[in-house]
């Protein structure tokens, strides 16, 4: 039997981060947003209710649960805003998993209590401003030396990088030659503070503006040789692992982007009123929001589909990029049409649909853009 409901435990979490979201973020988001201010203080909630300790076992810290726990409170806050969810997506898929999937218990003990509390954040240092989709492109280089790694180079469009409760990233690097004459990438633990390891300006951005990126610089950066994360000359494999996971949180808070979209619609066209009618009256507002609606629930579905694959053990690489694809198409959609509706309304940031329009574009391009999606998924297929 096919049941696609959510069960107790699952709809208790969607429960309470709704609610967190609607009281908590929701009133004072906007201010954030306008400022370009970080939200400590929502993070720290966040915190507490253990949402960035979802996926990790108890005797690090976390609460337990699994993957999919996290996309269903990763929906319940895009629904309200973009850079909260990312925000959390990024610590926990990009920023802590990396550690508890490669990590030895050494770095599991030191850094995850942290991560898991959201007293820290982790970063994920892969792009360089160079490479973009093309990972392999990595130039960054690790030299062992003297019982240390000598690391220089540079990444690009890194979340959760320059927050003061950063506390490490996580970098790619290349640290020696294959036998067949390929990059031997790595990847190795960089404390912050570390000397040398600069946290270049935070970038000014389109959308996702509560959220912390920034470009890292290395120069002669020196870290212990045991900083190296999983086995040495894996680290490209090690993350586009990662990539496959976060792909589904991804597609979550495209999906929750979306509903938002459909939640504020609803909202605006039983008040707002023209010729006379409520604009919800008029045949032409209903057809749109009956496809905004559709588009999100079939985009709903790819990704409970990818992380039913994941969690039961299954190869998901292809369900993960059509969930990624289906989801950040429905959101920019959504948002388009949201704005359409709302009309002068909806280009003005004092609005959620304002944000939303400005915050959907990137998830068209962050952990692998549609085209390296529809890439993988037609490798799969065979071509």
């Amino acid at each position: 039997m096919i049941d696609f409901r959510l069960d107790s435990d699952y709809e208790d979490l969607r429960k309470t981060v709704e609610d967190f979201a609607r009281s908590e973020v929701a009133p004072v988001i906007g201010e954030y947003y306008e400022h370009e201010r970080f939200p400590y203080d929502l993070v720290a909630q966040m915190g507490r209710m253990g949402l960035f300790g979802l996926p990790f076992p108890e005797s690090y810290g976390g609460m337990g649960g699994d993957y999919f726990a996290l996309c269903v409170a990763l929906e319940e806050l895009a629904r309200v805003d973009s850079s909260v969810a990312i925000t959390l997506e990024a610590g926990v898929s990009l920023g802590a998993m990396p550690i508890y999937r490669f990590g030895t218990d050494e770095q599991r003990r030191q850094w995850l209590p942290r991560l898991c509390s959201g007293e820290m954040l982790g970063a994920f240092g892969l792009t360089e401003p160079g490479g973009g989709s093309d990972a392999g492109a990595t130039v960054t280089s690790a030299t062992a030396r003297d019982g240390e790694w000598v690391i220089n180079g540079s990444k690009a469009f890194i979340t959760n990088s320059g927050t003061d409760i950063t506390g490490f990233v996580t970098v790619t690097a290349v640290t020696g030659t294959k036998a067949g004459g390929g990059k031997e990438i790595s990847t190795i633990i960089v404390p912050s503070g570390t000397p040398g390891f600069t946290v270049d300006a935070k970038y000014s951005k389109v959308g996702w503006n509560c959220s912390d990126t920034h470009g890292l610089a290395f120069s002669d950066v020196r870290v212990p040789e045991e900083n190296l994360l999983g086995t040495r000359g894996k680290g490209y494999n090690q993350f586009l692992s990662i990539l496959d996971e976060g792909r589904i949180a991804i597609a979550a808070i495209g999906v929750g982007l979306a509903q938002g979209c459909v939640d504020e619609c609803l909202r605006y066209v039983a008040e707002r009123e023209a010729f006379g009618h409520k604009i919800g009256d008029f045949q032409a507002i209903q057809f749109k929001v009956a496809d905004m609606e559709s588009r999100t629930h079939t985009a709903r579905l790819a990704y409970y589909a990818a992380a039913s694959k994941m969690l039961r053990g299954e190869p998901f690489k292809r369900e993960a990029a059509i969930a990624k694809l289906t989801s950040s198409n429905a959101a920019m959609d959504n948002a388009r049409e949201a704005t359409q509706i709302f009309g002068g309304y909806g280009f003005m940031n004092e609005f959620p649909v304002g944000r939303f329009y400005r915050d959907a574009k990137i998830l068209e391009v962050g952990e692998g853009t549609s085209e390296v999606q529809r890439m993988l998924i037609a490798r799969d297929l065979g071509l």
